[in-house]
């Protein structure tokens, strides 16, 4: 057992370690090229936070583990939402002004309730998997046309583009992607296997560990990020990380996973408990960013509360298991 907790730790911190790694070789790869600087903000550095869950969530459906899959993208939302967020808006109450932010909170609901529906059956098909890959796609269309309208007046894109990593060679760069990739697709098999050995040896399913252990494992980038941001006052930026994770965890990582196998069997906890529990926080968090004027507040009340959901939450899980 502490054997599979040391190659689960392992894997957690190479997961990281090696995101961030290809993240950085892609932005800079992509600035070297001449991308506009706010773009490869909006994309790469947004994709890269949610690398981990990305490849978790790909090995654990090709390995016929889909709770593990799905557990992981829905646990990673919760945990960002419920746990990320409040720790940030703890160390500095944000406020939020910029009209991307906006306009992307509605879409997350949408793409919150559609995730509902398609799991609804307690399965993702492959067409189901296309869609949302389709979506993302669009999203991220959406996403750049947005920052061309925006990118001289916007706050948020103004905080992304000075969080940018430093520029370094490309030949430098296109290492750095390739480390990456290798050690996320070996650190990834070595957390799926180390988890499922873990649930076994417990007793209990790929899920909960999913939706615990590893989904607050991979949202360890989040956190880092959104602790960095509260403490330099770029509110929009925390919120941003937050918000485009969730997004491309139910239309990247679930569609990615569901497109390249067929997700079937899941555990009728997943409507019942999970699912509930992710939009409950998605919400919350939509209610109270919206504010009652041109500059919404969360601060310490809003914190607490979504912290509380989480630990009721975290309550039923462990009742669950016991």
């Amino acid at each position: 057992m502490l054997f599979n907790f040391a190659w689960v730790l392992i894997g957690i911190s190479l997961l990281v370690w090696s995101a961030d790694r290809l993240t950085d070789g892609a932005a800079a790869i992509a600035n070297n090229l001449g991308v506009p600087p706010f773009i490869v903000g909006l994309t790469i550095i947004a994709v890269g936070s949610s690398a981990p869950e990305l490849f978790i969530s790909t090995v654990a459906a090709i390995a016929g583990k889909p709770g593990l899959a799905i557990g992981n993208a829905i646990g990673s939302n919760i945990v960002n939402t419920s746990i990320v967020l409040p720790i940030a808006a703890l160390i500095s109450p944000l406020v939020i002004c910029s009209n991307i932010l906006r306009r992307e909170m509605p879409l997350l609901l949408v793409f919150s309730a559609l995730t509902a529906f398609f799991l609804y059956d307690l399965s993702l098909s492959r067409l189901e998997g296309f869609i949302l890959v389709g979506l993302l796609i669009l999203y991220i269309i959406w996403l750049i046309f947005s920052g061309f309208q925006n990118h001289n007046k916007d706050k948020l894109l103004t905080e992304m583009v000075g969080e940018l990593p430093e520029t370094m060679p490309t030949p430098h760069a296109i290492i750095w992607v390739i480390v990456g990739l290798i050690v996320l697709m070996l650190s990834s098999d070595l957390l799926v296997d180390g988890a499922t050995n873990i649930a076994r040896a417990m007793g209990i399913s790929d899920t909960i560990i999913g939706l615990t252990i590893v989904a607050i494992g991979t949202s360890l980038p989040e956190l880092a990020a959104s602790i960095a941001g509260a403490l330099k006052k770029e509110h929009e930026m925390v919120l941003g990380n937050i918000i485009g994770s969730n997004i491309f965890n139910l239309l990247g990582v679930l569609g990615i996973a569901g497109s390249i196998t067929p997700i079937k069997n899941l555990d009728p906890e997943i409507m019942s408990r999970d699912i509930p529990t992710m939009l409950i926080v998605t919400v919350s968090m939509y209610l109270l960013a919206q504010g009652y004027g041109k500059r919404a507040h969360f601060g310490i009340r809003e914190s607490i509360a979504l912290l509380l959901v989480y630990l009721v939450y975290a309550v039923i899980l462990f009742t669950d298991i016991v």
